[in-house]
């Protein structure tokens, strides 16, 4: 497969959606982010690195760390977890408190922000570092120490959080937080204010694709069975009320943050990941979600 020129074809077709859209504005650090970048790797099974323009620019990659959250948790407390979070999709928006208010405090999904709350209170619970042993998690994955939080973002997104204050502190009326709110809520924001470029995650996501390879890095060991797992959490709920639209159009299991970043995979075979800062109204990187389309599309290669 001549993956070099099928980007190269892709760029070309994305670019008339070059000034669609715009970055995260609720989130005040996002909303200084040059809007006109755009980046992609490509990374398969065997090694082979393929990448367009600001592939190596890092960027905040916001709710893909829950893919890495999730990976810690169901390694520490295995089908525990889904006592305290669902596996369905969402069908409302990523933030929403009236579906939460209405499952009685247990949030649809981990890739939602309540969902990932609880995955952060639950990781609180069990680690004596929690901030350092994630980080470490995550540089094991992407093979990169550069890899870091960025704590000005992350007390950015705190600054502007009520709606996400809200949702924490209806999880602990209904006894699904156990740890100080504030506490729960600094760890969650700094997870998702880790930055990365396209090719520190393509190689992250890596592990992923490949759940033949045993799943062993910065101390997280998950059988090959929980890997395909996440993946099937990926398929059905990482891109929070557009996950249909995404399996229907591209048809790879992924996650995306509204840092303008997806990371997908097809199982076996390779990682992408692919950044475009402006957003649709559902929160996923118009060029990003146009770009693994074509990319479905030209290869003739999906899960289905």
């Amino acid at each position: 497969m001549d993956y070099t020129a099928i980007l190269k074809e892709i760029r070309r077709e994305i670019a008339p959606f070059e000034k669609a859209g715009a970055q995260a504005t609720y989130i005040p650090e996002l909303a200084k982010v040059n809007p006109d970048q755009f980046g992609i790797c490509l990374q398969t099974l065997e090694g082979e690195r393929y990448l367009l323009e600001s592939a190596d620019v890092g960027f905040s990659i916001q709710s893909i760390s829950k893919v890495f959250s999730l990976a810690m948790c169901f390694s520490i407390v295995g089908d525990e977890l889904w006592k305290r979070v669902g596996k369905e999709p969402s069908g409302t928006a990523f933030n929403s408190l009236i579906q939460l208010e209405a499952e009685k405090g247990i949030p649809r999904n981990p890739f939602i922000n309540a969902g990932n709350l609880v995955v952060a209170d639950i990781l609180m619970s069990r680690l004596a570092d929690p901030e350092g042993e994630f980080i470490a998690f995550v540089r094991a994955l992407a093979g990169s120490d550069g890899v870091d939080y960025n704590p000005v973002v992350a007390h950015s997104e705190r600054q502007k959080s009520y709606l996400n204050a809200a949702i924490i502190n209806m999880l602990k009326y209904y006894g699904n937080i156990e740890n100080d709110i504030e506490d729960v809520l600094h760890f969650y924001f700094m997870m998702c204010s880790v930055e990365m470029s396209c090719c520190e995650l393509a190689q992250a996501f890596i592990p992923f694709a490949n759940h033949r390879a045993p799943f062993d890095f910065g101390g997280v060991r998950l059988t090959s069975s929980q890997v395909k797992r996440i993946n099937a959490v990926m398929q059905t709920c990482g891109f929070y009320d557009e996950a249909g639209e995404f399996s229907f159009l591209v048809g790879l299991p992924g996650k995306s943050g509204v840092g303008g970043g997806i990371a997908a995979i097809h199982p076996l075979r390779y990682s992408v990941a692919v950044w475009s800062p402006r957003l649709n109204d559902k929160g996923n990187s118009i060029m990003g979600m146009k770009a693994l389309e074509l990319l479905t599309t030209k290869t003739e290669e999906s899960i289905f």
